[in-house]
């Protein structure tokens, strides 16, 4: 599907005719992160769910060959108070999902981001209030320097390329991260996470998107002021165990905006594991259908 004039990949759920919910996932995850069960159930409270790949993720355009400055050089200028200059921001990828949803005939909908997601969500939200049922923030943050960072084990884990590109070698990488910022108290059954792993890598691999993903993350900075001026519906949902973006980065999203609900779940980190999956489909639920237009 082409929106915002680039190729956009997406999958829809569930009955045309029912209020739409958009999700958006987080940095260097492909569509397929949303757990089917998640989609699933809700689509079985009533909702037509589109999910897609961002930019540079999976099967959505990729921008080969664009560089993105280094992590230090970003940093740097951004301690001076200076933007670095990135191959796109934030907002152009909240402005993907506003045009997927045109493409696809959509005037609004709900709208539901996890970790990079979320920010994308808060922009789209901000710049797209008119198509923006409600919004949903899950496991992201504000960009508030003040904030605890993530744990160094979490980061590390991030930002480390597997050795190799040989499909074991990139399934084993993944199932360490998944295990480094997952759920300490769901922690996801072996089969399951080798099997999702496995597909992930199989459907696509493409180390150089989440770079780019990365330069627009610490270009966007701080948005404490843009959530303050955000009058849409907010839910926050964030794990209290959450190594990769501490619990205080939802606090400090659902103090920001105005009239944001926030719901937070001990012993969850930065997944979706499937033990969560009706407590978190109710959540979204619930609020959307609150917030129904």
């Amino acid at each position: 599907m082409t929106a915002n004039e680039i190729e956009i990949h997406y999958e829809a759920h569930g009955d045309e005719a029912n209020p739409p919910i958009l999700l958006i996932m987080g940095f260097g995850a492909q569509l397929t992160l949303w757990p089917d069960e998640l989609v699933e159930a809700l689509a079985n409270h009533g909702f037509r769910v589109i999910r897609y790949d961002n930019r540079d993720i999976g099967l959505s355009h990729k921008f080969d060959g664009v560089k993105a400055p280094g992590l230090v050089k970003m940093t740097l200028l951004s301690k001076i108070g200076l933007t670095p200059k990135v191959p796109y921001t934030l907002a152009d990828m909240a402005d993907d999902g506003a045009g997927l949803l045109d493409a696809l005939g959509i005037a609004k909908a709900h709208i539901v981001g996890a970790s990079m997601g979320g920010m994308i969500a808060q922009h789209f939200a901000s710049r797209h209030a008119d198509k923006c049922l409600s919004l949903t923030s899950i496991f992201s943050s504000t960009g508030n320097p003040k904030l605890p960072p993530a744990k160094p084990e979490a980061l590390k884990a991030l930002v480390t390329r597997p050795k190799t590109t040989e499909e074991e070698a990139l399934v084993e990488h993944g199932i360490m991260l998944a295990r480094t910022i997952g759920s300490p108290g769901y922690p996801t059954a072996d089969e399951r996470l080798r099997e999702r792993t496995r597909a992930s890598v199989r459907r696509s691999f493409y180390p150089e998107g989440p770079t780019r993903h990365l330069s627009a993350i610490v270009a966007d900075g701080d948005r404490r002021d843009m959530l303050e001026t955000i009058s849409v519906p907010t839910l926050v949902l964030h794990g209290e165990d959450d190594p990769q973006v501490p619990c205080e980065g939802g606090r400090d999203t659902a103090a920001s905006i105005r009239g944001a609900k926030l719901k937070t779940i001990p012993g969850w980190g930065h997944d979706l594991p499937l033990e969560l999956v009706d407590e978190l489909a109710d959540a979204i639920a619930d609020h959307a259908k609150a917030n129904a237009g």
